[in-house]
């Protein structure tokens, strides 16, 4: 179905394409999809010892306002991260601020966190109850003149309702948010948070979003902060502000983050370099031109306990995480195991 009308989609602006996708999720347009394959036990793991159905997670990004997260669990979705989430309401960057690339099978955003704040947003979850693992992506408003502080007014809104608080030091559409990749600053950072979450008495898992773009002499100081600071989990990664060299589509050069196939192996290689130096010890949430069973398993093998995907929707339509199921299941059963944390890191990236 999706495939017949994803031409009648893509005649509409990105930005607007994602409205009316909101509108239908949210007041039930898009039809449950009848998932033949839940509860398999090839798909059954545990996210912050919470049971969850599969490993597939939709990233932050899609549902900013928490409006659909429900909606995204029925579409099959193992967990739901919401946000990037602000303190105070903001409109972020001029439009147009979203891009699609068609021939790339890729987007290209500078939103800059838009989001209705995080009051408005903690009282859209208090009223409607979550049926599965929830994260909340937080971030600092473009203007503030405290960026930890911002951090903590997050923690401090979500921390009772969210299964989970992912810290977004990597989106680049926010000026020098990205400098916060520096070991020192980073360090400063998740301080502050488990300061904060020891005052709360709160036991959150916090999360921290990595940039694509980081340098591999950074990624061992990066990994000694995240353990250092007892971080439960690690998503590699967010978009990326490079990677241009080899898109075809016309709009390649647009500014902001690019995000869908083109960065697909980019990510899995820095999956695999955390890994090596991870292990076991703090999990990683796999991203970056997740779209099938294959990208899915690639990055499992690398090192992803978890993936999350969103670009890939847009492509393929809501009924993405059974078509991933689908073909990763005839991938597992190739390989003779019965569960897929079989595999986890069980390939090795020179």
């Amino acid at each position: 179905m999706f495939s017949n009308i994803r031409s009648l989609i893509f005649k509409l602006d990105p930005e607007t394409a994602h409205s009316l996708a909101i509108k239908s999720l949210k007041f039930n347009f898009v039809p449950n999809i009848l998932d033949k394959d839940e509860d398999n036990s090839f798909f059954q793991t545990k996210l912050f010892n919470k049971n969850l159905d599969n490993p597939i997670g939709m990233a932050a990004g899609f549902d900013k306002n928490a409006e659909v997260y429900n909606s995204l669990f029925r579409l099959g979705f193992g967990f739901v991260e919401v946000g990037t989430v602000t303190p105070l309401k903001q409109y972020g960057n001029p439009k147009p601020r979203v891009f699609r690339l068609v021939e790339d099978e890729a987007l290209i955003n500078r939103l800059g966190f838009n989001n209705l704040g995080a009051k408005n947003i903690l009282d859209r979850i208090l009223s409607n109850q979550k049926i599965g693992l929830l994260g909340v992506n937080i971030g600092p408003n473009k203007d503030t003149k405290d960026r930890l502080q911002d951090y903590v007014e997050c923690l401090r809104t979500f921390h009772k309702v969210a299964d989970y608080i992912t810290i977004n030091i990597s989106s680049p559409n926010t000026e020098e948010l990205r400098n916060l990749h520096n070991q020192k600053k980073l360090d400063v950072l998740l301080n502050t948070i488990r300061e904060e979450k020891n005052k709360l008495s709160s036991e959150i898992p916090i999360v921290v979003k990595v940039s694509p773009d980081i340098r591999n002499e950074e990624i061992e100081k990066i990994s000694d902060v995240l353990l250092s600071n007892y971080i439960d989990a690690v998503i590699i990664s967010n978009t990326s502000d490079s990677t241009r060299d080899k898109l075809n589509d016309i709009q390649k050069h647009q500014k902001g983050g690019l995000s869908g196939k083109p960065i697909e192996d980019k990510s899995t290689d820095l999956i695999n370099k955390f890994y090596n130096i991870l292990g076991n010890k703090i999990k990683i949430i796999g991203v970056g031109g997740v779209d099938s069973g294959i990208s899915a398993y690639k990055k499992i093998l690398a090192g992803a306990s978890y993936v999350q995907l969103y670009t890939g929707m847009v492509y393929r339509g809501p009924n993405i995480v059974n078509m991933i199921k689908k073909e990763l299941k005839e991938l597992l059963l190739k390989d003779g195991v019965k569960n897929f944390t079989e595999i986890i890191g069980k390939k090795t990236i020179s």
